[in-house]
């Protein structure tokens, strides 16, 4: 990884000594009407003189629609390719503003300031970008890195507690694929920390290593979709269900326990190790009511995740906690039979 990552209290005096020592031609944050009203005071002594985007928040205005909308305003903004963009927010903003910038006039720079736990540990740190496309997530865009991220745990004192365990969840996958040991000790912590700043240091740690050695998901970085494509499957199909939308990190907790159990399937994880996984999941999520239509809809739409070759469904599966195993074919048969499985829990 290229990007400069900086974690702690004092992140926004290093986002201020970065955008002024890099002498951008002109500096744009982009944010939504959350990130404007809760983080955008904090950030705006930091910055020099500099012009705002404002765009509509939710997984549901992750659209070409919405991008149209930026780059207008980078338009009329008269932005050139040494302006830089400072994404202001969670996964959404950072996804689609990285995305956005990437393809502005053939790419513009731009910097992560992400303020929820899901960025923070997740979707800010590795260069991939992208929008939802006709309710499919994530299904169009490029990897781009952006110049730095810069992490401030202060942001998470704005979060509810349904947004900091959706971003739980991606810290849990990291134990999951990666550290056995880090599980076994927070298992029994659970939610209720009051250090968020070394579980983000811990995770980001594990996503940057399994990043630098394979960038561009050409093999090795698929362990990190452990829980997304089940995960992505459902979080797709609840979109277009007015009422019964997940966030990203609920569905990708789910998507952990059907992962967990098509482990087991596949005799790769002792089932044991399965008991200890849901025991955990179950106590920290609540469970998502399914009927058989959703899970027959559902697993159909794994067949559009990214990772898939020609019609085989590519799974990343557990062969112990701490270890993951990329590229493993899965039916549809075999998903419905492992919602089947969460809907018993």
């Amino acid at each position: 990884m290229n990007e400069a990552i900086y974690i702690g209290q004092d992140v926004l005096q290093d986002l201020s000594d970065f955008l002024r020592n890099r002498a951008f031609s002109k500096v744009v944050v982009l944010v939504d009407e959350n990130t404007l009203y809760h983080c955008y005071p904090a950030i705006k002594p930091y910055l020099s003189e500099h012009d705002l985007i404002q765009v509509k928040s939710g997984e549901e205005h992750k659209t070409l629609q919405t991008c149209e909308h930026i780059w207008q305003r980078m338009t009329e903004l008269n932005l050139d390719r040494w302006a830089v963009l400072v994404n202001l927010g969670g996964g959404v903003i950072g996804d689609m503003g990285g995305f956005c910038a990437a393809v502005f006039k053939r790419g513009l720079y731009f910097v992560q300031v992400p303020t929820t736990l899901l960025a923070q540990v997740d979707a800010s740190v590795g260069g991939k970008t992208g929008i939802d496309f006709h309710g499919l997530k994530n299904h169009i865009g490029v990897y781009q890195e952006p110049q730095a991220v810069f992490i401030n745990p202060a942001f998470l004192q704005t979060l509810p507690p349904k947004q900091l365990k959706s971003g739980y969840a991606e810290i849990i996958k990291h134990w999951l694929i990666a550290d056995a040991d880090a599980f076994q000790t927070q298992r029994h912590v659970g939610l209720f920390t009051e250090d968020w700043e070394d579980l983000i240091r811990h995770s980001v740690s594990i996503k940057s290593k399994v990043v630098e050695a394979d960038p561009l998901e050409g093999g090795y970085r698929k362990v990190l979709n452990f829980g997304h494509t089940v995960g992505h499957a459902v979080e797709s199909y609840l979109l277009e269900k007015p009422g019964r939308e997940l966030l990203h990190g609920e569905a990708v907790a789910l998507g952990m326990l059907c992962e967990a159990w098509l482990s087991v399937n596949h005799k790769l994880l002792q089932q044991e190790e399965l008991d200890k996984i849901e025991t955990f999941l179950v106590s920290v999520y609540e469970k998502v009511q399914l009927s058989e239509a959703d899970i027959q809809s559902i697993a159909q739409l794994a067949l559009q995740d990214k990772k898939n070759t020609r019609t085989t469904i590519n799974c990343t599966l557990l062969s112990g906690i701490g270890e993951a195993v990329y590229n493993q074919p899965v039916t549809v048969q075999q998903i419905v039979e492992s919602l089947r499985y969460y809907t018993l829990i």
